[in-house]
């Protein structure tokens, strides 16, 4: 259905996502070839924000690019195997992004909790290794949503209330009980959110206290500075990501959703390289080598 049923409208929305995707690609392309280019970066935390960032583009790329060939050609038709697969690319990559949030948070944990152990503990191959386990863990997540959808396989000339095959929208249609259909979203949102989120709690439990113990004023400022763009990063996504799942059970208004939806598809992918490089001194200390060598 859109965002908009105003054809005034139209070109506007065109060009305000094709900006905001160029930015989020661009953006997220620069963090990747920042940190791979300066060997000061070759860390766990850095590692895992060049994936963050590749798991973005990847995020947004699944939606944005259709919704303006949509805009384009005045159409808003997908057919039900584009739906399906743009569903389970969606649920993929934002579970990516999940997962590595909470990887991140644990880096941060081990950093400032048990600094003397953490070349140790984050060594190269358990960094791979959580790597690979949260894109295990999103795929078999994303099935789990798409086998109940494929179920249903009655889907023809119905209207989805969204810009984009959204999976709480799709599991609308799908499931016609209720209590099946709540289940369901309780469930997926449960192991999407509450066992990631209970991760970032409690690697976030003994952080203050440790910085605190921290003697130099640099050193607290950096360890604020890392964590302040992750805990902001993270209450952005999982604030609306949430809240648009979980809210469309008991929510009467789908566009008021759609719009929420922009929130965590488009924004927060856009904000994230922009988030980690201001707030980040090594990050912009690289970007200043990076065009000094270009110059």
């Amino acid at each position: 259905m859109g965002l908009s049923e105003d054809p005034e409208l139209e070109p506007f929305l065109f060009g305000l996502f094709l900006t905001m995707y160029l930015f989020t690609v661009l953006g997220n392309l620069l963090i990747i070839l920042v940190v791979s280019s300066d060997s000061h970066l070759h860390t766990p935390m850095y590692f895992f924000l060049s994936n963050l960032s590749f798991a973005d583009i990847c995020f947004i790329s699944t939606t944005v690019p259709k919704m303006i060939v949509c805009i384009k050609n005045q159409s808003r038709v997908i057919s039900y195997v584009g739906c399906m697969t743009q569903m389970s690319l969606f649920f993929v990559f934002g579970n990516v992004d999940d997962m590595l949030l909470t990887v991140m948070a644990y880096d941060r944990f081990v950093a400032i909790c048990h600094p003397l152990h953490y070349s140790v503990i984050m060594n190269h191959r358990f960094c791979v290794l959580l790597v690979s386990v949260s894109l295990l863990f999103s795929f078999c997540e994303s099935q789990l949503h798409n086998l109940i959808a494929l179920y249903f396989t009655h889907f023809k000339d119905v209207e989805i209330s969204n810009f984009f095959c959204e999976p709480s929208q799709v599991l609308n249609l799908a499931c016609s009980e209720s209590f099946t259909k709540n289940l369901v979203m309780y469930l997926v949102g449960a192991i999407s959110g509450f066992l990631p989120l209970s991760g970032i709690f409690f690697s976030y439990y003994k952080i203050p206290s440790s910085i605190l113990r921290i003697p130099s004023s640099s050193g607290k400022y950096k360890a604020f500075s890392t964590c302040g763009s992750h805990l902001l990063v993270v209450c952005l996504f999982y604030g609306t990501a949430i809240g648009v799942y979980l809210g469309s059970v008991v929510s009467s208004s789908p566009k008021n959703s759609a719009v929420a939806s922009v929130m965590y598809t488009v924004v927060i992918p856009m904000l994230n390289p922009f988030i980690y490089s201001l707030r980040n001194r090594d990050i912009k200390n690289a970007l200043f080598k990076l065009q000094s060598r270009a110059i």
